[in-house]
C-alpha cells in the first residue's frame, strides 16, 4: 500500500502511465514506449525509476521469466485522488472544494460531466 505523502516524479509518472496503457512490461518494454530511439543509458534510467516505484510499493515485479515483468500495483484513480489531496493540503488548508471551484471555472463541461459532478455532490450529502 502506497504510503499517505506519496510523491511521483515526472518521469516516474511517464513509466506509470506506460504500464496503465499498456498492462505488464518489461524494461526493455518500458524504455522503448519512454524513449523512443533511446540508448542502454534510457534502458538503466527507466530500470532506477522502476525500483523507486516498487520501493513506493507503486508497482510490482513478476520474477518468474527470465525477463522481470513489471505492473502498476496503483490504479491512476487512486494516485489522482492522493495527489490532489496533496494539493488541497498544501493550498487550501486541506479542502478540495476551492480546487474543484478553480478546476471547474477554467473549462466548459459536456453536459455529462456536469450530471457526474451533481451526483457526486448529491452523494456526498
Amino acid at each position: 500500500m502506497p504510503p499517505d505523502h506519496l510523491r511521483i516524479a515526472d518521469a516516474e509518472l511517464a513509466v506509470l502511465e506506460v504500464l496503465w496503457d499498456d498492462g505488464p512490461q518489461t524494461i526493455r518494454q518500458i524504455a522503448q514506449r519512454v524513449y523512443p530511439g533511446g540508448a542502454t543509458s534510457e534502458y538503466a534510467t527507466v530500470q532506477k525509476l522502476l525500483t523507486r516505484l516498487e520501493q513506493k510499493s507503486c508497482v510490482s515485479r513478476n520474477r518468474d521469466a527470465p525477463a522481470h515483468i513489471f505492473a502498476a500495483a496503483i490504479e491512476r484513480d487512486r494516485l489522482i485522488g492522493e495527489q490532489l489531496a496533496q494539493v488541497a493540503e498544501k493550498l487550501c488548508d486541506g479542502s478540495l472544494t476551492p480546487l474543484l471551484l478553480h478546476l471547474t471555472g477554467k473549462v466548459r463541461l459536456k453536459k455529462r460531466e456536469r450530471e457526474m459532478l451533481r451526483k457526486l455532490i448529491d452523494d456526498a450529502q
